[in-house]
């Protein structure tokens, strides 16, 4: 018989949700098989699926020592680099500059050195992950950006900071702003656009059109224009609405794609400008609570900004 005491980021959870994140290895129809034989407990008694574990609760497993075998020493994170740009710390969150060319998540290829995985081995190395001390809780991002988009992203520490900043982002209590450079100019110096846009998940790419159709869904984007020349703008965009792709398909939309854009810019001007990647970049990010934020209140308000933008003063004079 082996036991797990509920911690601190595991309480509010499920019964099934906690053993699911605790031993990846049981298979799900043996657990609830386990849970039904009683060979599972909760706290010396039957152990419903939905039942929510509180602090200091004692789960208690009458199974295999096989599905509770792991190797603490050998963690993926651990292979790849600590080293982070960070905007802001604190004891239950972490604001990351992620650079382009980073992915957020191990993606097809399996790639190891992901964003996360570099927070992890961080945390880790400043003894705030312990792999080893914690049930089903993993430090996670609340937000992602695409490989080639660089900017805030941000991660959660704990569990209740991770609920919290969830709900935020669903609720759209905070505020993200991006930088990003246009091959054209658009026609007002500032707008707000809307336009209907279908994603196709096959290669990966969306179509935005004028029209709304039962596939599609509505976009909103706001812009401001900071900078430009003859040819080039340097804008501010906020997302109205959170859709794959939306401001590189939205601007190229409107006749403005985003320099650097293999996918829905126009090459020749990349080229001529030598950019492989597309200019755009989320700099700018602001908390603005209007509903209980819990443990998180005291960062009501706080904006945070990425100064070093690699495009800002590259193009345009």
């Amino acid at each position: 018989m082996k036991e797990l005491t509920i911690n601190k980021n595991d309480s509010g959870q499920r019964a099934d949700k906690f053993i699911a994140k605790s031993l990846p290895g049981l298979p799900k129809n043996l657990m609830y098989k386990y849970l039904r034989m009683k060979r599972i407990k909760l706290n010396g008694k039957r152990c419903e699926i939905s039942t929510r574990l509180s602090e200091g609760d004692v789960m208690q497993f009458y199974i295999g020592d096989e599905f509770f075998s792991h190797e603490p020493d050998k963690y993926d994170f651990l292979s790849v680099p600590s080293s982070l740009s960070i905007v802001y710390e604190d004891e239950n969150i972490l604001l990351v500059d992620k650079k382009n060319g980073l992915v957020v998540h191990e993606d097809d290829e399996n790639t190891t050195d992901t964003l996360i995985n570099r927070i992890l081995h961080y945390l880790y190395e400043k003894g705030e992950y312990r792999p080893d001390e914690e049930n089903s809780f993993t430090p996670a991002l609340c937000n992602r950006l695409d490989r080639n988009t660089g900017g805030i992203v941000i991660a959660a520490k704990n569990a209740e900071s991770l609920r919290i900043l969830n709900q935020k982002i669903k609720d759209r209590e905070i505020e993200k702003r991006y930088l990003c450079i246009t091959a054209g100019i658009p026609p007002k110096p500032h707008d707000t656009i809307k336009a209907y846009l279908e994603k196709n998940s096959r290669d990966n790419t969306v179509k935005v059109t004028d029209k709304k159709s039962p596939a599609n869904k509505t976009i909103i984007t706001s812009y401001k224009l900071l900078r430009k020349d003859s040819r080039l703008a340097l804008l501010e965009v906020k997302l109205e609405t959170g859709r794959t792709h939306q401001i590189r398909a939205h601007l190229a939309h409107i006749g403005c794609p985003l320099l650097g854009d293999g996918k829905y810019g126009i090459n020749k001007i990349n080229r001529e400008y030598k950019i492989k990647t597309q200019a755009l970049y989320s700099y700018k990010l602001k908390f603005v609570f209007s509903s209980d934020s819990g443990c998180l209140e005291y960062l009501n308000n706080r904006e945070f900004t990425v100064e070093d933008v690699w495009f800002k003063d590259k193009f345009l004079n």
